[in-house]
């Protein structure tokens, strides 16, 4: 099976209090992601991580070493930790920015959010080609409507995923149902003045 995630930000105490997450402290929201990414993924499953698995200033070993799959990082704002311990073979890779397939349709995997990427458009004989994202969260601001727009961009962030590595499938439900949520709230907004 081939999962996505991004932005556990593991060990990151103040991402609990920016993000609103549900937990009283930075042990129980890493015990959490931990058991609910070991839960779900096996050893021989494929997870692809969108950036930001654990927070730039804590030593990753201990947490690559309990969460199980074959792991590919693509590298976001925070993953400095890459230059600084040695855990290259935590990884199948590690890279800024990747290109797989999917059922022929092209999936291109970056930590930040981009407003075209390969077949972002369906153009002729091309299949669809699909964003996968983090950085966002679950943030909800105006200047990321036209990603809230586009169906074929998803954000691969814990905060809108469950906590919890993702099928393809379940992401693309997700960012469904987020985005709904989101649009609504950004035309609320719009039309009482933020109020």
């Amino acid at each position: 099976m081939i999962y996505y995630t991004s932005d556990l930000h593991l060990g990151h105490e103040n991402v609990i209090r920016l993000c609103d997450r549900p937990f009283a402290s930075v042990e129980e929201m890493d015990e959490f992601l931990i058991a609910s990414w070991n839960k779900k993924v096996g050893k021989a499953d494929t997870v692809y991580i969108v950036g930001d698995l654990v927070w730039q200033r804590c030593d990753p070993t201990p947490y690559l070493e309990r969460l199980k799959g074959k792991k590919h990082l693509i590298l976001g704002n925070h993953d400095k930790w890459v230059n600084t311990y040695d855990v290259a073979h935590f990884f199948k890779e590690i890279t800024k920015f990747a290109e797989v397939s999917l059922d022929e349709h092209p999936i291109t995997l970056c930590h930040y959010p981009m407003i075209e990427w390969k077949n972002s458009r369906k153009e002729g004989s091309s299949r669809l080609g699909y964003l996968v994202h983090g950085h966002t969260h679950a943030n909800v601001h105006p200047e990321y409507r036209v990603l809230f727009e586009k169906e074929n961009a998803l954000n691969a962030g814990v905060d809108v995923n469950g906590f919890a590595p993702v099928s393809f499938d379940e992401m693309a439900q997700n960012n469904k149902l987020f985005k709904m949520k989101a649009l609504a709230l950004l035309d609320r907004d719009a039309s009482t003045g933020g109020k």
